[in-house]
């Protein structure tokens, strides 16, 4: 669901900014399993995934492994962390930023997202997926958990899914921050408004409900005042 989303609202961000067909230098900082690297590099575009987790980089190469030459040849994985990207790469080096899921784990992002935005060329597109500080309370009230639902009003700090400490942004500090280095806020969507108390293990659903969900979270994902309390913020700046 989440990479689904997104993956839609990153390819119209590139739609609106790129002209159709042009090759795109991709740097996807913290890519887990390669998800969306591999897609957009089937899409044509020339992608380097960077991963500190080794397992995780294993996973993806794995995955990589698979595809076709054609796509293989467009695809560079590497293990390192998004703090260091100045040791790997110049400035400038990409049209497009990705981090998705990372800064949640960073508990001083400033410096990273300041050196993600070095990587852009001018006009460049760094797009972020945080964990929403303004919707928070949402999974707590929404199970009736009502003490942590109080909490969580004031709370950056949060226990995600799988037991790890981890933080919240918000979307005016987002806003701040992206404006005091160089790639100022261009569009922001929610992800996750109706789904976010869904179980990790829950089967999807057939394949025309499924369609049906799609299409509500993709509405309100865009729609206020729903996105502003969605589970995740995918917020989109572009470099000055």
């Amino acid at each position: 669901m989440r990479q689904e989303l997104v993956a839609r609202q990153v390819d119209e961000q590139i739609a609106a900014r790129y002209p159709v067909g042009q090759r795109l230098r991709v740097l996807d900082v913290g890519m887990g399993q390669g998800t969306q690297a591999l897609r957009l590099a089937r899409a044509g575009h020339k992608v380097t995934g960077l991963e500190a987790d080794p397992d995780m980089l294993r996973v993806a190469q794995e995955a990589l492994a698979g595809e076709p030459a054609g796509i293989r040849e467009r695809v560079h994985f590497l293990e390192g962390d998004g703090r260091d990207t100045g040791a790997h790469f110049l400035p400038g080096s990409f049209d497009v930023v990705l981090c998705h899921g990372v800064l949640m784990y960073v508990p001083e992002p400033d410096q990273m997202l300041a050196a993600l935005a070095r990587m852009l060329a001018p006009g460049g597109l760094l797009s972020l997926l945080v964990r929403n500080g303004d919707g928070l309370a949402m999974r707590a009230g929404l199970g009736g958990n009502w003490e942590g639902a109080l909490a969580a009003f004031d709370a950056t700090e949060y226990t995600n899914r799988i037991g790890l400490s981890a933080r919240a942004d918000r979307l005016e500090g987002l806003t701040s921050t992206l404006a005091g280095i160089g790639a100022p806020l261009h569009a922001w969507y929610g992800v996750r408004v109706f789904t976010d108390t869904v179980a990790n293990d829950e089967p999807l659903p057939p394949a025309q409900e499924l369609d049906r969900l799609l299409a509500a979270e993709d509405r309100a994902g865009r729609t206020d005042p729903y996105r502003g309390v969605a589970a995740l913020l995918h917020v989109c700046g572009v470099r000055g």
